[in-house]
């Protein structure tokens, strides 16, 4: 897997997520009289999981005055019981960091051990497949999906829309008469370091736009995937083929193998967080 060692959030960022849970102190800690204490809190993988998130959870703890220790890193395979992060400090310190770090990497977690699984399954069906993410991340937290797809060993489809030329039907209905392939060719003029991406719905709409440097094939079966490869290498065709629409890990090896060496999936945006288990203890050393 690919390990992004770096947190992805800047401190100010993280600032912010720690002024959403704890925005005016914490009320137990200060009331209970052991904020001052000394303690250690330990993160370990409950569930087998990729791990992600990790080094923005490290800088959580450090930016509330604790000592921190990574012990996986993000990209790294956690059997259960793994110890994920440590943090020493304040009692007031290790509960103002807690919940947030907890969730923050359940929920990256969730996203990289699911793109892994289907990056595991796309790779049986050919050892090129890639697998890219889609941009269909929860709005604002865009960088941190980012991260955990490719701690999955994934790639991010598009990161927005200011960098990757990607023709929809929605577009092309503004188009007039132009033919496809001026279309392409003006891309590539108005844009020559580009690839030019075009989705398409059915067999007619991919041979016609065969110009593209990549068809993506929209919620395409795995059958028909295979007769719009077939097609395209009777023409000499080098135009490559990304299957988009309704692929995780369980028939993502099947679209490969009808074809596709891209496989375009918004499956790990909604995967289930990974359980990570928090345990506290007293420091009476410090």
């Amino acid at each position: 897997m690919i390990a992004p060692t770096l947190s992805v959030l800047g401190d100010h960022e993280l600032h912010q997520l720690l002024a959403e849970d704890v925005p005016y102190g914490d009320l137990t800690t200060d009331s209970l009289g052991i904020a001052a204490q000394s303690g250690r809190i330990r993160f370990f993988a409950r569930d087998p999981m990729v791990v992600c998130g990790v080094e923005e959870a490290a800088r959580l703890f450090e930016l509330c005055g604790a000592r921190v220790e990574i012990h996986a890193a993000s990209g790294s395979d956690a059997p259960t019981e793994t110890l994920l992060l440590e943090a020493r400090g304040r009692v007031d310190a290790l509960h103002r960091g807690w919940k947030t770090a907890q969730t923050l990497m359940e929920w990256c977690s969730g996203i990289a051990t699911s793109a892994a699984a289907i990056v595991a399954a796309a790779r049986r069906g050919h050892p090129d497949a890639m697998v890219a993410g889609t941009r269909k991340n929860v709005p604002g937290t865009r960088r941190l999906a980012a991260k955990a797809f490719r701690a999955g060993g994934a790639v991010m489809h598009r990161n927005g829309l200011s960098e990757t030329l990607l023709i929809f039907a929605e577009h092309r209905l503004f188009l007039d008469q132009e033919r496809h392939a001026e279309t392409v060719a003006r891309l590539h003029r108005q844009c020559p370091e580009k690839r030019v991406v075009v989705e398409v719905a059915n067999l007619e709409e991919a041979l016609a736009w065969a110009d593209a440097d990549v068809l993506q094939l929209e919620k395409f079966q795995p059958q028909l995937v295979a007769e719009v490869a077939a097609a395209l290498a009777a023409r000499g065709s080098t135009t490559a083929i990304a299957a988009a629409g309704g692929i995780h890990a369980g028939n993502a090896e099947e679209y490969v193998r009808a074809g596709a060496r891209l496989i375009v999936t918004t499956a790990p945006h909604l995967a289930p967080p990974r359980d990570v288990q928090v345990r506290f203890a007293r420091d009476e050393n410090h």
